[in-house]
């Protein structure tokens, strides 16, 4: 058939046989609209966000309940902020009895828990506390991005629980209320520090980013080894940023000084100096002077009940 140019088409749909003509092109234009739309497939949807905020990640802390009341005493001197009312509450599937309470500072939001029983395994190896919007599908989606559940989802007082496990041997708890939390906006937003080996590091940021539809911030393979209390060397650190708020992944060999690879959170403040004056006041110990790193000074400290914390100010 001989390619028609618009005049000459017109002319033809006038002619006897020009049928001949239309039908063939309405053919060839369904073919194409069909063939393209075969070819996209059916439109997918976005995946969920299961994030509510990093307001609502809560660093987990086990004392012991003689050390309870200290603990959240020197860290609301210390950060500010506000306490939920302490109580005495079944918080595992299986019978146990702990105090628990939620601290909310400006720098980061604690569950504190402090058990009068024995504490049922894996609990007290969760580094952390996610809020998410849908317990079940949350999850589902974990296992599938390549977590372990190690604890299934289970009912709590306020609402569901459930324990997942990243390569390289990193806890994080799921929490969802049956009533949803109104915690207030922070000034900062806390660090999960996270210790992990070169063997398991780019899995865990590989499986835990697309869980969490995150990104990396920076990969710098030879930071300050002063952060890991190692002055003179270096080693991989990798920031991440989330709905769920930072993390910071220290790949070290293990050969880390006291008290390293001990603390779970970073928190960051305004006024270093300040904030270790008010820390000592309230009970706490300085374990590393502040030291000054790229683009920020840190320091740690030891609350009362053992917790270590990193604190840091950014440079500016």
């Amino acid at each position: 058939m001989p390619v028609l140019e618009p005049d000459h088409l017109v002319r033809r749909l006038a002619a006897p046989g020009a049928a001949f003509y239309i039908w063939p092109m309405r053919v060839a234009l369904f073919a194409i609209v069909l063939g393209t739309t075969l070819a996209a497939g059916p439109v997918s949807a976005a995946p969920p966000v299961f994030s509510v905020g990093p307001e609502y990640d809560t660093t987990h802390v086990y004392v012991a309940p003689a050390d309870f009341d200290k603990f959240v005493a020197s860290i609301l001197a210390t950060f500010g902020g506000s306490a939920h009312p302490k109580a005495s509450v079944t918080v595992t599937p299986t019978p146990s009895k702990t105090f628990n309470q939620a601290v909310l500072t400006p720098a980061g939001a604690f569950s504190v828990f402090g058990f009068t029983t024995p504490v049922p395994y894996p609990f007290g190896g969760e580094r952390v506390g996610y809020l998410v919007t849908d317990m079940d599908a949350a999850v589902a989606a974990a296992r599938a991005d390549g977590a372990a559940v190690i604890v299934t989802p289970f009912a709590d007082p306020i609402g569901r629980d459930a324990i997942v496990q990243w390569p390289g041997g990193v806890n994080m708890q799921f929490y969802w209320h049956t009533k949803p939390s109104t915690n207030p906006k922070l000034a900062s937003i806390p660090e999960n520090r996270i210790y992990i080996s070169p063997d398991k590091a780019n899995e865990f940021v590989r499986d835990f980013l697309r869980f969490s539809h995150g990104r990396i911030v920076a990969d710098d393979t030879k930071a300050p080894g002063v952060e890991i209390g190692r002055p003179g060397d270096v080693y991989r650190r990798i920031r991440l940023e989330s709905g769920f708020g930072r993390a910071v992944l220290l790949v070290t060999d293990g050969h880390l000084p006291t008290p390293y690879g001990r603390e779970t959170t970073g928190l960051e403040v305004a006024a270093l100096a300040q904030t270790i004056d008010k820390a000592k006041k309230a009970g706490a110990k300085v374990l590393v002077d502040p030291y000054p790193s790229e683009d920020r000074a840190a320091a740690m400290l030891e609350f009362p009940g053992g917790v270590v914390i990193e604190i840091h100010a950014l440079s500016h």
